[in-house]
Formats: C-alpha cells, sequence, structure tokens
C-alpha cells in the first residue's frame, strides 16, 4: 500500500544548480500535491514489474510504495545505476588529492605511458569518451583485462557505452588507495550518510564490479541523490561534482556517469538500458537528470524541484533479453504522472 506524505509549500521559488556547494532549494509549491495522482504513478511502476517506489523533495519523503515482492528493507540490483556512483567517487578523490579529472590516466596507470593511452584523461573514461571498449556491456572484463585494452578511436571523438571505463576507473581507485574501491566510497559516500549497499557483485578477479552489480534499497539509493542534489555536503569537491552533469561534445547528453535529459542525448541502444525519454518534456523542468540500469532502474534528479525519485524493478535479465511480454517502460510517461504534466 502507498503512504503520502504531504510536501511543505513555500510562497516563492529558487533554482538549484547541480553540484553547488550550498543548494539552493526549490521553494514552490510541489507539482504532485495530490495522493491519487502520486498513486498513478506508483500503479504504473508496479504494473511494470516495479518493486521500489520512493520519491523525496527538499529531503522529505513524500510518497513510498512496494508493490509486488517490494519491500522497505529489500536491496535490489541497479544494474548500470551503479555507474553513477564512480563520478561522485571521482569527486571525492578529487577533494582528497588523489587525482584531477583532466589528469592523464596513466599518471597511475604507468602501462600506459609509451603508447596511445597515455591521452586519456580521467574525464574521458567516466564521460564514456576513452576510446576503450570490450564489447561487453553485460560481461564486465578484469580490471587487468580492461587496463590491457587499447582505444579504437581518439579520446574525446566518439562515445561509446560499455564496461570497461568503469573497470580500468576501479583498478585507479584501487591502486590510489591501496585498497578495494567499495570500502573507499562506503567511507567517503555512504557512511556519512548512513547507506550501505546490500550486495555488490565481484568479477573472477575478486574485484567489484564498477559499471553494474550494486545492490541497494530505495530508501539508501534515494538518500544518494539527494546527498548529490544538495552538492556533496561539502564531503567532495564540488567542481568535479558539478561536472558529473556537464556535457561531452560527444553526447550532450551524458556527463561523467550521469545521463542528462537534453537535445542531442544518444541513447546506449537496447543492449545498454534502453534510455528513452521526451527530451523538450525534461528541459520543461531545467533539465532531468538520472542513473539509469537495464530493466528499468532509475534514480531521477529533477533539480528545479529539489526532487529526487528512486525506481526499482525485478525482472533485470527477462527484460534485457526481450522476454518482457508486460507493458513497457517509459521515462515520459511515469515523469508526466509524478509531475503531473
Amino acid at each position: 500500500m502507498s503512504r503520502l506524505q504531504r510536501s511543505i509549500c513555500m510562497d516563492r521559488r529558487s533554482f538549484l544548480t547541480l553540484g553547488a556547494a550550498a543548494a539552493a532549494w526549490s521553494l514552490a509549491p510541489p507539482a504532485f500535491a495530490q495522493e491519487n495522482e502520486l498513486a498513478a504513478a506508483g500503479a504504473y511502476s508496479a504494473e511494470r514489474r516495479g518493486v521500489s517506489l520512493v520519491i523525496m523533495q527538499r529531503g522529505r519523503l513524500v510518497f513510498e510504495d512496494y508493490p509486488n515482492e517490494g519491500a522497505p528493507d529489500r536491496g535490489w540490483e541497479l544494474a548500470s545505476g551503479t555507474k553513477s556512483f564512480c563520478g561522485v567517487m571521482a569527486a571525492a578523490a578529487v577533494q582528497d588529492g588523489l587525482l584531477t579529472l583532466d589528469e592523464p590516466a596513466a599518471e597511475v596507470l604507468t602501462e600506459w605511458q609509451g603508447d596511445e593511452r597515455r591521452r586519456i584523461t580521467m574525464r574521458h573514461l567516466l564521460s564514456l569518451t576513452s576510446g576503450m571498449e570490450s564489447g561487453r556491456i553485460g560481461r564486465p572484463p578484469t580490471y587487468a583485462d580492461a587496463v590491457a585494452l587499447h582505444p579504437t578511436s581518439a579520446p574525446g571523438e566518439r562515445f561509446i557505452y560499455d564496461s570497461a571505463p568503469f573497470q580500468i576507473f576501479g583498478e585507479i581507485i584501487r591502486r590510489l588507495t591501496g585498497g578495494d574501491p567499495t570500502a573507499y566510497v562506503q567511507r567517503r559516500i555512504f557512511d556519512p550518510l548512513g547507506v550501505r549497499p546490500t550486495q555488490w557483485r565481484r568479477g573472477g578477479d575478486g574485484n567489484p564490479f564498477m559499471p553494474q552489480g550494486a545492490h541497494f534499497t530505495a530508501r539508501d539509493w534515494a538518500r544518494f541523490g539527494e546527498f548529490v542534489l544538495r552538492g556533496g555536503d561539502g564531503q567532495v569537491d564540488a567542481r568535479a561534482l558539478a561536472a558529473n552533469f556537464a556535457p561531452s561534445r560527444a553526447n550532450p547528453g551524458y556527463g561523467l556517469t550521469w545521463w542528462l535529459l537534453r537535445d542531442g542525448l544518444i541513447p546506449p541502444g537496447r543492449r545498454g538500458g534502453g534510455v528513452e525519454i521526451d527530451v523538450g518534456f525534461a528541459q520543461r523542468y531545467g533539465g532531468v537528470s538520472m542513473a539509469a540500469g537495464a530493466g528499468d532502474q532509475r534514480l531521477y534528479l529533477v533539480p528545479e524541484l529539489g526532487l529526487v525519485i528512486a525506481r526499482q524493478a525485478s525482472g533485470i535479465l527477462r527484460a534485457m533479453m526481450g522476454r518482457d511480454r508486460g507493458p513497457r517502460w517509459s521515462d515520459a510517461e511515469f515523469l508526466r504522472l509524478v509531475l503531473q504534466e
């Protein structure tokens, strides 16, 4: 059963800029003030394998629903929604003086210094414009195999949706911190928020997958999104966090590990989770950003409204293989129900 808590209505409005160190919340009355309309969004999600739906505005829970086999304390795999932790992890590493976004990755991966890979920066890796690809979106290579790859195009030239750059970033964090990348993000980001993954899958080399494999409850995933909207609470470098939401020339619809729903967006295609949305609709709200995973796992950030929406679903493999015979998910239709378009 759904539960609704009304948001406080204010008398004026301000715009929230993603990545700002001091966040300014929207003070407008929420666009989704009617319980029956939020229930409609919950029903839409439930009919499409939905198991969790959490909506927060300005840090307050305004809607929560756990249909089908969902439960508040049950974690679900985020699939490629895992990728967006890497961008925020990089902002923490910048604050810690471990790296800069525009330094060559070869500063850490010294085996890259003698060939064309020396031109690849941290920003290239996280924006998926490094030219590095394994062709194995759903089966990430080991860290060593990913590092051993050579680019198929010049850095910055093409947007290539692939798991290899994130596995390479995992190896960079492992070398810089001398430990497990998930231990670093837990200490630097998750512990201060009071959140913890319920599981994080690992490869044959024992290292955690960085492009997929994290399992979180919807509440904890939403708390992470709220942290990002607040500009990182001073726990990460503000400029590096803002860079998460700056587009690349190769794909104006992708920043550093986050989808930016705007004109020019190049989706990953069906194998990569199928990002599809009415971009003009998203831009009417000052832009919508999201972490997105196969099977329609979604963490939406609507900065103009100070809004975070965490949505999870079951049947990831079935959906990826095209065996889901139920109604199709639409980001635009779902957000219209939430925002009462």
